[in-house]
């Protein structure tokens, strides 16, 4: 499984891919930012990002995009440029048919970590460590970028056997039930 790992931002969306499966060692594809200049006027940021992550989606040929979900800041300019980038990246997937799948901070953390509550410095340090790197991934949008990559490998396996099951039973017909009867007479 190859996958596209984008950690939405305006001024700096970490990008990374990563290829392998569960329980096996990962791979490093590429690692990096698509940045824009923040003095820019919002519509030419948005087609540079768009821009950058096509260029990568071209150069590396994914199966999946994994994109932080946006969640909730006291900052709401800060949310909505990483809600915008992050609707562009989604977009730029769905126009190649690739499937997208959103997790939250929290999830990757716990997936790469073991703990939700990980700071950056120890999301780097697994990263490298996973991914059998030199040095941790910088900026930290880069290596957030590989860890939303990385989570998402480790959960697809899991996911897709759920919505299989769920629409294995949505498939199945079901009998119609039949009245209960009491002493004989229908209830």
């Amino acid at each position: 499984m190859r996958v596209l790992g984008v950690d939405p931002g305006l001024t700096r969306c970490g990008v990374g891919v990563v290829e392998g499966v569960a329980g096996r060692p990962l791979t490093m594809l590429g690692v990096g930012v698509v940045r824009t200049p923040s003095d820019a006027e919002l519509g030419d940021r948005l087609v540079a990002i768009e821009r950058g992550i096509e260029a990568w989606l071209d150069e590396h040929d994914p199966g999946h995009v994994a994109v932080e979900r946006v969640f909730a800041q006291h900052n709401v300019r800060t949310v909505m440029g990483t809600a915008q980038a992050s609707a562009v990246a989604m977009l730029c997937a769905a126009r190649r048919g690739i499937p997208v799948a959103l997790h939250t901070p929290s999830e990757v953390k716990a997936a790469v970590t073991g703990s939700g509550r990980a700071d950056k410095a120890q999301v780097g340090a697994m990263v490298t460590r996973l991914l059998r790197l030199d040095a941790p991934p910088k900026p930290a949008d880069a290596a957030d970028a590989l860890a939303l990559a990385i989570c998402h490998i480790w959960r697809a396996p899991a996911q897709n056997r759920l919505q299989q099951a769920v629409a294995a039973h949505h498939r199945t017909p079901r009998t119609p039930r039949t009245p209960r009867t009491l002493k004989g007479r229908t209830a």
